[in-house]
């Protein structure tokens, strides 16, 4: 691919995350009322406004605009210059601790491996941020894979944390190739084929799992199978993730409102999956983008 392309394709990546953060931000209401506008398709009629998921996303954008690359330690900057400018934005009490430490000096290698008594962070945050690395690089799935590591090992020194931004990667390369008739898979086998590319780990065996489980599955079931994010770990929400994207990436509408229907995690389950069906489905809800918050209107874009 020409580097434009490389630079649309990462940036409607960037922009399908920041969507999908936006749109399951608003459903952090008590689930009674979830349940009844999601039954309704009701969305919020005022602004929405993303969160840390978009934040760290724009700086993996920023990054790869800038070098071509993923540059572990000016990723580690951004993240924390960003964290710095908007720490209000949702971030996790372990993103606190590590972005925090991070702007007073620390070695990101240090700050990531420190916590959780030295095991590291095996939570989400690696996958909510990676699809614009897919696109990037979805001509190379070696470096798709490379550089999907190196950017969770920023935050997430734990396997299973490697292992979902992996994994999200991938299948944002793959929606992509498919949309450029480079790439054929459906359903079960697109599942299978990510996880063939992934080091052993639960969250690995959970995408197996995901591809054991039919689209007509009720959604009560498929949570019970594969998490729903409440956990917050790459394997409570990932494989989720990924089955949704799997049977609903057509439509940016439709993988959106069954991403949210599992409750949980809301943001970073549909930022996950908007990021990823981006780069397949023809065009985003056009009512949704009015009242969503534009990444490249925002003090982290640059």
């Amino acid at each position: 691919m020409e580097l434009d392309d490389r630079l649309k394709y990462a940036k409607r990546a960037l922009d399908g995350i920041a969507l999908g953060d936006c749109f399951g931000q608003t459903f952090f209401v008590p689930d009674e009322t979830a349940c009844q506008r999601i039954k309704n398709r009701e969305i919020l009629n005022e602004p929405w406004h993303f969160t840390d998921d978009t934040v760290m996303a724009i700086g993996i954008y920023c990054v790869l605009k800038k070098y071509g690359k993923i540059d572990q330690d000016e990723l580690a900057k951004v993240f924390a210059e960003n964290y710095a400018l908007d720490w209000h934005r949702g971030y996790g009490g372990t993103a606190h601790s590590i972005l925090r430490s991070i702007g007073e000096g620390k070695h990101w290698r240090e700050a990531a491996s420190g916590v959780f008594d030295g095991m590291g962070s095996m939570g989400n945050g690696g996958a909510m941020r990676v699809a614009p690395i897919g696109a990037y690089f979805a001509d190379d799935l070696d470096k798709v894979l490379y550089y999907a590591r190196a950017s969770a090992e920023v935050t997430h020194a734990h396997i299973e944390g490697i292992v979902g931004a992996m994994a999200a990667a991938v299948a944002s390369a793959l929606f992509l190739n498919k949309k450029l008739g480079r790439y054929f898979g459906e359903g079960e086998d697109f599942l299978r084929d990510i996880a063939d590319k992934l080091p052993e780990s639960d969250t690995k065996y959970k995408i197996l799992s995901a591809a054991s489980i039919p689209k007509d599955s009720s959604i009560d079931f498929v949570v019970s199978v594969l998490g729903n994010g409440l956990k917050l770990t790459a394997q409570d929400t990932v494989p989720f993730c990924l089955w949704c994207g799997a049977y609903f990436y057509s439509s940016m509408e439709e993988a959106l409102w069954t991403a949210v229907s599992a409750l949980g995690d809301r943001d970073t389950i549909c930022a996950i999956v908007g990021g990823m069906v981006s780069l397949f489905a023809e065009e985003f809800p056009q009512q949704w983008l009015s009242y969503m918050e534009r990444p490249e209107d925002s003090k982290f874009f640059n």
